[in-house]
């Protein structure tokens, strides 16, 4: 069996110390000249040598692997965040490691214990029952996927899903509909906000009717989706429009609308959001509320960098990036 490189190897070929053969391949940004660096590289790619990330660990306390913590791998909501994280984290050395909990808290926690073994350089995470004082117990770089409000000693970064859920339902009132349905997600931990609060103040200030009958808070499934919108058609007086707070309940909407023979958008509206791949290609083309879904997992992976690195920073920031409205073919003014 031929024998492994070695970053000695790598030295010698480069006609540098070993330190400095190090501090190339492990990324690091001590100043060397580029000349040196580029015969490193070439050594590097002559002997086939490979980091042995490891050994690399031992010796400079870190382990180059961020967590990504979400509550449901299933969503096709997070792979774009994800892609963002990866990008931006990759470019730094780092590997990226996906830890979904299934919105399971019990199965959140055994995750966090690992992040207090070490095994971990930072975490980005979506939380389900994860509060700000567990986080502070693990003394390590965290980025949470959510509201400030909640975790005011961390930087966070989310969508701005209270104006995005105003935003949705303002589309509805301003194409004439004045009864209308929300289905919303189960409350998991605890929020200064919810889709329920904005639906009712807006109603309210509206001058319309808020009836209990047609909120509806199910599970993030489409199944619940289906079943949701067909206990509010039971109602009745059924809605002329509903409001989903994410698409894969909309599309479970969407399915229940159709197997009770009523045309989206003549007699029914249906919004979503989030914009997933698939609400575009539905049946019809679902209309949403964007996320800049690609942007979260960007910023917040820049953020756990600077964190990591110890850049100077007075506070926590918690950034709320805005959401767009897309038009497409499941709203219209009620008949």
């Amino acid at each position: 069996m031929k024998k492994r490189p070695t970053l000695r190897e790598v030295a010698q070929l480069a006609g540098v110390s070993k330190a400095t053969a190090a501090r190339v391949v492990s990324g690091s940004s001590d100043p060397i000249r580029e000349e040196t660096r580029q015969r490193v590289y070439e050594a590097v790619e002559r002997l086939g040598y490979e980091r042995h990330a490891i050994a690399g660990s031992l010796r400079s306390a870190r382990t180059y692997m961020i967590a990504l913590s979400i509550p449901d791998i299933t969503n096709p909501f997070w792979p774009e965040v994800a892609r963002g994280i990866q990008d931006k984290l990759e470019e730094a050395g780092y590997t990226v490691v996906l830890l979904n909990n299934d919105w399971n808290v019990e199965r959140e926690q055994t995750h966090l214990r690992r992040m207090g073994q070490k095994q971990f350089d930072g975490l980005i995470i979506n939380p389900t029952g994860t509060l700000n004082s567990d986080l502070i117990k693990l003394r390590l770089p965290v980025v949470a996927l959510a509201a400030g409000d909640s975790f005011p000693d961390f930087d966070t970064v989310s969508s701005d899903s209270a104006a995005a859920g105003r935003r949705a339902l303002e589309h509805l009132l301003e194409l004439g509909h004045r009864r209308i349905g929300i289905i919303a997600g189960q409350l998991r931990r605890r929020k200064s906000h919810t889709h329920l609060n904005t639906y009712t103040r807006l109603m309210e200030a509206h001058g319309l009717t808020v009836d209990p009958q047609l909120m509806i808070e199910t599970d993030f499934s489409q199944e619940s989706g289906y079943q949701a919108l067909k206990q509010i058609l039971a109602q009745p007086q059924p809605p002329t429009a509903v409001f989903a707070v994410n698409d894969i309940l909309a599309l479970g909407a969407l399915q229940a609308a159709q197997a009770a023979q009523l045309a989206v958008p003549e007699q029914l509206s249906i919004i979503g959001m989030d914009d997933i791949f698939a609400a575009a290609t539905a049946f019809p083309p679902l209309t949403t509320i964007a996320k800049p879904k690609y942007d979260i997992g960007l910023v917040a992976a820049q953020y756990l960098l600077e964190r990591m690195n110890g850049t100077p920073i007075s506070a926590p920031r918690h950034t709320l990036l805005p959401c767009t409205l897309v038009l497409r073919s499941s709203t219209a003014p009620p008949n």
